[in-house]
This record gives C-alpha cells, sequence and structure tokens, in this order.
C-alpha cells in the first residue's frame, strides 16, 4: 500500500506534517493548536483542520506545557500505598487534581530510603508544578532533601522540626481526646496505647500526649503505653500477652495508633485465644473495611482522608498560584465509630 502524500513513514505525525499538509507555515497551525482562530482566514483554518484530521495528528501535551512553563503535573510521594489511609486520602488529592486541570504522579517509596531519594529526583526531572507528601514513614535523610527543594509542598499529617511547611492532617489530639474518653466512660480498668516506634513523627507522639493527659485525670485507672514495629509480631504478641495476664480479671483494651497496626494486633489477639469486646477491648485509629465485619466488630476513629487529600491539593495550588501568606495547619476533625469491641 502505498503511503498517503503528508504523512511520515513511520511515527507518529508533527507540526511540521500538518503544516506541509495544509500547505501553510508551522506558526499558523500552532495559533491554530493554541485557539488563536482569529489571525487566521476561514480557509486557512479549513486546511489545517483537514490536515490534522487527515494525519491523525495529536499534539504533545508535555512539549506544549513546557513551551508555556507549566506541566500540569503535581507529585505525589507516599510511604506506603498498601495502608488504607495512603490510598484514602490519595483519592481525595486525584479528586482535586482533575477538578482544577492537574494529573497526578504517584510514587511509592515503600519506606525505602533509596527510593524516596529516587523519586525525589524524578519529579524534579518531570518538573511537577508542587509536591503533596504523605511523610509519615518517611527517613530523615529524605525529609532532609524535602526541606532543600525549592518546590511548592504541602505534608499529610505530619509536621517537621525546623522546617516551614503547610501541613493538613486530623486534630491528632482532640481524637485521641475523644478515643480515650470513650474507653474510660466505658467502664475499662486498664487501657495500654499501643504505637509503632514513636521517633519524631509528631501524629503519634501528639496522640500518645493526649491519652497520658485523659489518663492522668483518673489515676484509680491503669495506663499503659508500648511501641512496637509492624513487622515485629514475636514482640507485639509478648507485650500484648503480658498486659493481659498482668490485668487478669480487669476490665482491659488497647488503644491502637493506626489502622495498619491494629490489623496485627487483631491477627495476634487471634491467635492467643481472645475475643475483642468480650476478653478484651479494642479501639483503633482509621476506619477499616472490614471492621464491621470481624467478630463483634472493631471500634474505630475514622479520619476524614477523602477531604484531607482534597485540602491538601487546593491548598499546594495556591502556593503554586504565588500566595504568600505565612505557613498555615488545617487539622480537621474525626468520627467515633463505635461498634461490639469496646462496649458492653
Amino acid at each position: 500500500m502505498s503511503q498517503q502524500k503528508g504523512t511520515r513513514a513511520s511515527g507518529r505525525a508533527t507540526i511540521s506534517d500538518v503544516a506541509r499538509a495544509a500547505n501553510s507555515g508551522k506558526t499558523s497551525v500552532s495559533r491554530y493548536l493554541n485557539g488563536e482562530l482569529h489571525l487566521l482566514s476561514d480557509d486557512l483554518k479549513a486546511r489545517i483542520e483537514a490536515a490534522i484530521v487527515q494525519l491523525n495528528y495529536r499534539p504533545s501535551q508535555m512539549a506544549r506545557s513546557l513551551k508555556g512553563g507549566q506541566t500540569r503535573l503535581i507529585g505525589l510521594i507516599i510511604a506506603d500505598i498498601t495502608n488504607p489511609y495512603s490510598v484514602d486520602v490519595m483519592r481525595g488529592i486525584e479528586a482535586a487534581c482533575r477538578r482544577h486541570g492537574f494529573t497526578l504522579l504517584v510514587c511509592n517509596t515503600n519506606n525505602e530510603v533509596n527510593q524516596e531519594r529516587h523519586y525525589l529526583q524524578l519529579l524534579n526531572g518531570y518538573q511537577v508544578e508542587g509536591i503533596v507528601v504523605n511523610a509519615v514513614g518517611m527517613h530523615e535523610d529524605a525529609l532532609a532533601m524535602l526541606q532543600q527543594s525549592l518546590l511548592p509542598m504541602v505534608l499529610i499529617d505530619r509536621k517537621i522540626p525546623g522546617f516551614a511547611c503547610d501541613m493538613v492532617g486530623l486534630d491528632n489530639r482532640e481524637a485521641a481526646t475523644r478515643a480515650t474518653g470513650h474507653l474510660i466512660a466505658q467502664g475499662f480498668e486498664a487501657i495500654m496505647f499501643l504505637s509503632e516506634p514513636l521517633g519524631t513523627v509528631n501524629t503519634r507522639i501528639e496522640r500518645l500526649q493526649a491519652f497520658r493527659a485523659c489518663l492522668a485525670a483518673h489515676p484509680d485507672l491503669a495506663a499503659e503505653e508500648a511501641e512496637c514495629a509492624l513487622n515485629d509480631t514475636d514482640t507485639l504478641a509478648a507485650v500484648i500477652q503480658d498486659f493481659n495476664r498482668r490485668h487478669r480479671g480487669m476490665r482491659k483494651a488497647i488503644l491502637s495508633a493506626n489502622g495498619a497496626l491494629t490489623l496485627h494486633i487483631a491477627r495476634v489477639l487471634r491467635r492467643q485465644g481472645l475475643n475483642w469486646g468480650s476478653d478484651i477491648g479494642l479501639l483503633g485509629f482509621d476506619e477499616l473495611e472490614w471492621a464491621e465485619l470481624a467478630g463483634v466488630g472493631i471500634t474505630t476513629f475514622k479520619q476524614p482522608t477523602y477531604q484531607i487529600g482534597y485540602a491538601a491539593l487546593e491548598q499546594l495550588l495556591k502556593r503554586i498560584q504565588g500566595a504568600d501568606e505565612p505557613v498555615s495547619e488545617q487539622a480537621f476533625n474525626g468520627e467515633l465509630i463505635v461498634r461490639g469491641s469496646t462496649t458492653r
């Protein structure tokens, strides 16, 4: 089959191909593509349109964006995309991107330092206009790289000491106060706050501080706290077993600092033959899809994750557009969803 006149032997058609097929200059084609139709005659517009259809020409959005100084790209760095919290936040960010005409590039670092560095460099190479960072699981050296970036940036649910940056997340103190108050009101006599290692993660620290403050007003109750890495199942099992043994005969409960940890706690309880609700209370931060289906149901503190993601992107767009007001912190309230794991 002979090649149609005006088309290329291989690859996609270019603006030069369109100009040749329309018997016009590239400047005229560019004006047509950019909507400057008032600068073109009706005959020329018709020829260019026909050439575009004939060649099935599709302009490179990236090239046009770079030429105009805007890529319309937003970067999102997530430490662990398997975390339900991160997925729901991402949904909110992506919805806001669609509404405002931006495309989201998602980078899952999988809690690996080398991946964190790689994606920070990659996003700079793609010339994203701004970055949203779910930094809870990020390592300190990657956070230091963030601080050196000149890109507009918003942090999700984590404040970094000495880093002046907008932050959007949960009102952790208010949330932990409500969760702890619920357990106290339900008559639990021994309560343990169980978290992943605190480090410098303000989310975990603020929740623990609120827990301590609540229990300080009830000196007759046993208040305990423990830290355990997610992948250290043996330590987690030992901590729970010891807590249950020392408070045998008492009404006791575990307050889990996040959804990923709640899942591990539930597994350990099952292996130890303990039923949440009857043998031990369980309340976990983050709503989990399976929480209402597990036994008598697990009480959770639901974060407005979608709204948090949406608000983070809108705040980022303000910075991209040049807003220079002081760094802001948007704190959302959540919802306590009471189920059988904490009721009598």
